[in-house]
């Protein structure tokens, strides 16, 4: 059971409760699973039963205990535990980690994109200043991600080739797109835009196109948006105190494995054999890969993203000494699952740096 199917295991598990009497409120359209926190157990925790304990009238933890058996009958779920104010702790049948692996494999670059946000119209502006343009750049791509519409505009976009060429050197460019200069959505007249959000992170101090467009961008949306952001030469050095180059540097050794199975003679294979301690941290950070999206994109803030592809860089690099066999030894079914779990790393980092707008080289 991934993730998003163990979100949608938990919705079900409160219908039911609904449909059977036991709980009286409005079923919500989402909940959100994610690693338990400090003092939780398992393999992931919702705090489902807090939202939904106001409106039912009854304390959290009773209406965690009246979901707990509804979720205990869904397949893939070994045991529920409640802790603290009423957090629902699940732990899953052993093949979790492996169908993480293969939805990641099987979605590619969309992994993590969802209909969360179907059915919003969003109206995005920008000022005529960089960041906040290349901010409202990646907000459309994670709205989108999620399912919403989106218009967006900025100041300035509308004064031709001279209005704009200060922002296509970092990758925005409008042409194409329904509404003219400056727009990077997809609604039509037909749909009623309800309100507009400014976009006005802390402008950037210093003109970051000579960082080139990809450290540029890196720059701008690394830092929270409140945040005043460092445009300087360290987001170009080739070393590890640069998030930016172990994201990518990541990225291009998952990929460099993959060919050197190749020449060895093997392929990636999703299995048990990967998953064993060392490798949980980089499994949390895959199946947390959604909320992230999804947080990102509900809260305006791309830095979310960036920074959590930083967490998948540091969790995978220690792991790919491992996947190649060595010497004269021969591939083994750990070797493709370490390679599979590997690859679904790389995935994630391509994918997400996709999002932001920063290429993701096979070589570096």
């Amino acid at each position: 059971m991934t993730p998003v199917e163990l979100s949608r295991t938990v919705l079900h598990a409160v219908r039911r409760a609904v449909d059977e009497g036991e709980l009286a409120v409005d079923v919500p359209e989402r909940v959100v699973v994610a690693p338990p926190g400090p003092g939780g157990c398992g393999d992931y925790a919702t705090n489902v039963a807090l939202q939904l304990a106001r409106p039912a009238g009854r304390p959290a933890p009773r209406v965690a205990e009246i979901l707990r058996p509804h979720l205990l009958r869904s397949g893939g779920i070994t045991d529920v535990v409640v802790t603290g104010p009423g957090f629902i702790n699940i732990s899953l049948r052993s093949g979790a980690p492996v169908a993480l692996v293969e939805e990641i494999l099987r979605r590619g670059a969309e992994y993590g994109h969802s209909d969360a946000l179907a059915g919003q119209v969003l109206r995005l502006h920008a000022a005529r200043e960089v960041r906040a343009v290349v901010h409202l750049d990646v907000l459309c791509r994670l709205l989108r991600s999620q399912g919403a519409l989106v218009r967006a505009t900025w100041e300035g976009a509308d004064e031709g080739a001279a209005g704009v060429a200060w922002a296509s050197g970092l990758g925005v460019v409008p042409s194409g797109l329904p509404d003219g200069p400056g727009g990077c959505g997809d609604i039509r007249g037909d749909l009623s835009v309800r309100g507009r959000i400014d976009i006005r992170p802390v402008p950037a101090p210093a003109d970051p196109l000579p960082l080139g467009r990809d450290a540029g961008r890196w720059a701008l949306l690394y830092p929270a948006p409140h945040d005043r952001p460092r445009i300087g030469d360290e987001h170009l050095v080739q070393r590890e105190s640069n998030p930016l180059f172990r994201v990518r540097y990541a990225h291009a050794r998952t990929r460099a494995l993959l060919r050197n199975a190749v020449d060895v003679g093997f392929a990636p294979e999703p299995g048990p054999e990967a998953v064993d301690g060392d490798a949980q941290a980089l499994l949390q950070a895959l199946a947390d890969h959604p909320r992230i999206l999804a947080g990102a994109a509900a809260h305006r803030a791309p830095d979310r993203l960036a920074r959590h592809l930083v967490t998948v860089a540091d969790a995978v690099l220690p792991l790919l000494p491992a996947v190649l066999p060595l010497g004269e030894e021969k591939p083994s079914a750990a070797h493709r699952a370490r390679l599979a779990l590997a690859e679904a790393a790389g995935t994630v980092l391509a994918g997400g740096l996709s999002l932001l707008g920063i290429d993701a080289p096979d070589h570096l």
